[in-house]
C-alpha cells in the first residue's frame, strides 16, 4: 500500500467543479491583481476568525515581513522567537535588520516555552514572535503579560494554525498582529503562494495595506518604502471557494488524529498532547521517538510517506552562526529535531490507510 503524507488530489477531486468554475471566472475577467475577489476573501476571513482587519499578501513569509515592518522592527532591535519552526519565522526578523533571540521550546507542545521568555527580554527587545506550531496555539496569556510589562509587540506566526483556538480566541487574533500562510500544503491552501495579515488596530492594518504595495496609498505616491506583496485574484478566488469547507476539514483531521491517538497510545512512540485551553487543527500529526530515523526508513520501505519537521533547529543553521549559538544551548529543540516525525494526515485519509500506518509502526518496534 502506498500512503502519501498529504494527498491534495483527493481534495481537488471532491471540489473540482467549484474550483474550475471560479478559476474560469477569474480568467474571463482578466483581473488578476488585488481587486474585488481579494477584498471579498479578506471580508470572509474577518468573518471567519473574528479579527477586525485581514490583508491578503503574496505569501506567509511576506506576512511575517510586513508585520515586522508595520510594528517598526528595525536594525538593532531584538525579537524573541522559537528555534523550532520553519525558517521564515527567523529569516524575516533578520531581513528587517533585527536580531532573532531564540528561546527553547516546551517539550510537550513544541511551542515556545513561555517560562523562559522573560529572562530573554532586555532594552533591545521590541517584540515577541510566537509560532502556533503544527496547529496548536502557544500559551498566549503569559506571552501577552510579558509583552504588556515590557511594552513589546506580539506578532503571531499562525501559518500552521488557521482555525485553531486558544481560550475561545482564534489563532492570529490574540496578539497585535497575526500572520498566515496559504502554501498549498496548509489546511487552507492556495494553488500557489499566498498569505494574510490580521490585525485589530486601525493603524497597523492601514500600514500593512500600504506596505504591501510599495508603501503607497495612492498610485505613484509613496509614504513609505514598502514591498510588492499582493495576493492575486486567482488565489483569492480559490481560497474563497475552499474556506467554506475549512471547519469540516479541521474536524475530519481531529477525527483522524483521535484514531491515531487511540491506536498508538500503548506503543513506544510519544503521541501529541493538547493543552486543555486549545483546539488543535492538526496541520501535522507529530509522533516522537529516539528511533525516529530508523522508523522513518522502515515506513518508507512499506510505502508510507512521513516528513521530518525540522531536522536542524534555527539556532544551529549556518546562516545564523553569527548569533553565537552552539549545540546544547537549546537542548529541548535539539532533541525534538532528532525525534519528531509527521505521520500522514489529511481529511480524506481512510481508516484502512491509518490501520496500515499503525500496523507498520507496531511491526517496527517488534523487530527491534
Amino acid at each position: 500500500m502506498k500512503i502519501p503524507s498529504l494527498d491534495l488530489k483527493r481534495q481537488y477531486k471532491n471540489i473540482q467543479n467549484e474550483i474550475n468554475s471560479v478559476v474560469l471566472d477569474v480568467l474571463a475577467s482578466q483581473s488578476f491583481i488585488l481587486g474585488s475577489r481579494v477584498e471579498s476573501f479578506e471580508k470572509s476571513i474577518v468573518k471567519y476568525c473574528g479579527a477586525k482587519y485581514a490583508i491578503g499578501v503574496a505569501s506567509g513569509t511576506d506576512a511575517l515581513l510586513l508585520a515586522l515592518m508595520a510594528c517598526g522592527i528595525k536594525n538593532g532591535d531584538e525579537v524573541i522567537t522559537t528555534p523550532f519552526t520553519f525558517f521564515a519565522t527567523a529569516g524575516s526578523i533578520a531581513r528587517v535588520g533585527a536580531t532573532p533571540v531564540f528561546v527553547d521550546i516546551d517539550p510537550v507542545t513544541y511551542n515556545i516555552d513561555v517560562n523562559k521568555i522573560a529572562s530573554a527580554v532586555n532594552s533591545k527587545t521590541k517584540a515577541i514572535l510566537p509560532v502556533h506550531l503544527f496547529g496548536q496555539c502557544a500559551e498566549m496569556d503569559t506571552i501577552l503579560e510579558i509583552a504588556r510589562t515590557g511594552g513589546l509587540r506580539v506578532i503571531e506566526d499562525a501559518a500552521q494554525a488557521i482555525g485553531a483556538f486558544y481560550k475561545g480566541k482564534q489563532a492570529g487574533t490574540i496578539g497585535d498582529i497575526g500572520c498566515f500562510s496559504f502554501y498549498p500544503s496548509k489546511n487552507l491552501g492556495a494553488y500557489g503562494d499566498g498569505g494574510l495579515v490580521t490585525a485589530n488596530d486601525d493603524g497597523l492594518a492601514a500600514l500593512v495595506k500600504s506596505l504591501r504595495v510599495h508603501g503607497s496609498n495612492t498610485k505613484y505616491y509613496h509614504e513609505y518604502v514598502g514591498i510588492n506583496s499582493r495576493l492575486d485574484s486567482l488565489q483569492a478566488a480559490i481560497l474563497s471557494a475552499k474556506l467554506k469547507y475549512l471547519n469540516e476539514w479541521s474536524e475530519k483531521r481531529r477525527t483522524v488524529a483521535a484514531y491515531y491517538d487511540e491506536q498508538l497510545r500503548e506503543t513506544p512512540v510519544r503521541i501529541p498532547e493538547i493543552m486543555d485551553c486549545n483546539t488543535h487543527i492538526y496541520h501535522q500529526y507529530m509522533i516522537a521517538t529516539p528511533k525516529r530515523d530508523l522508523l522513518k526508513e522502515h515506513l518508507s520501505q512499506q510505502g508510507i510517506e512521513t516528513v521530518i519537521y525540522y531536522p536542524v533547529p534555527l539556532h544551529l543553521q549556518k546562516c545564523f552562526e553569527y548569533l553565537g549559538y552552539k549545540p546544547g544551548d537549546l537542548p529541548v529543540s535539539e532533541k525534538a529535531a532528532n525525534e519528531v516525525l509527521a505521520l500522514p494526515i489529511f481529511p480524506e485519509i481512510t481508516k484502512e490507510e491509518q490501520d496500515y500506518v499503525v500496523e507498520q509502526i507496531k511491526n517496527f518496534f517488534t523487530l527491534l
